[in-house]
């Protein structure tokens, strides 16, 4: 067992050197959790020790960033690591990023970096209120074409609430809202050689916006 998982974290730690080197390749921007190891705490040392000297002398949670330039055996070259030395009532919070974005490291951190609990956010809108895991095929490529059409209805969405809804009562939001009061109502269809008549009910609740 402990083989097995050996091996599985070399798999992943080489995908994750594979994945850094196509994007480096492709022009791609990339910024990503680094795990700690004693290299980068050596390196870093003298910035862990002043987030401690100034919690331990005001007892409030102390703060400071930093950047090194640091290269695993692997990788065969070193990348920019944004550091972030921690330090509150719980003890250190040591935080390494790796990136090939330029700018400031705390604003890279606070402003990029944290912002991918947002991005998870998004994840779950698209699989709780447009089926992204509706994947119940027997073939791979027809719950892969399932996928694709959740995500075009997403992208779809979210341009008219960037666009079109703006400055409504509906600005902000979630996919599911928007197809239970803007997509998702009753309405009468009326065909005949000339046309095609929708017709919509007068108490709609929401005629104006729509």
């Amino acid at each position: 067992m402990k083989l097995s998982v050996s091996r599985a974290f070399t798999r992943i730690f080489h995908e994750r050197v594979r994945l850094l080197s196509w994007c480096e390749r492709n022009d791609v921007d990339y910024i990503i959790g680094l795990p700690k190891n004693n290299v980068l705490q050596q390196m870093v040392l003298p910035l862990i020790e002043q987030a401690k000297n100034g919690f331990d002398s005001t007892s409030e949670k102390q703060r400071f960033f930093d950047e090194v330039q640091y290269g695993a055996k692997t990788w065969g070259t070193k990348r920019r690591v944004i550091v972030k030395a921690e330090h509150n009532s719980k003890g250190p919070n040591t935080r390494y990023v790796l990136t090939n974005l330029f700018g400031d490291p705390q604003e890279l951190y606070d402003d990029i970096y944290c912002q991918r609990g947002e991005m998870e956010n998004r994840i779950k809108e698209q699989q709780l209120d447009l089926f992204v895991d509706r994947t119940s095929c027997h073939k791979w490529w027809s719950n892969q074409f399932r996928l694709i059409l959740s995500s075009l209805a997403y992208v779809l969405l979210s341009t008219i609430r960037r666009l079109g809804l703006v400055n409504t009562e509906l600005s902000n939001a979630c996919c599911g809202t928007m197809r239970l009061k803007l997509l998702k109502i009753g309405a009468v269809i009326l065909r005949n050689t000339r046309r095609i008549r929708f017709l919509l009910s007068s108490a709609y609740p929401f005629k104006r916006l729509f």
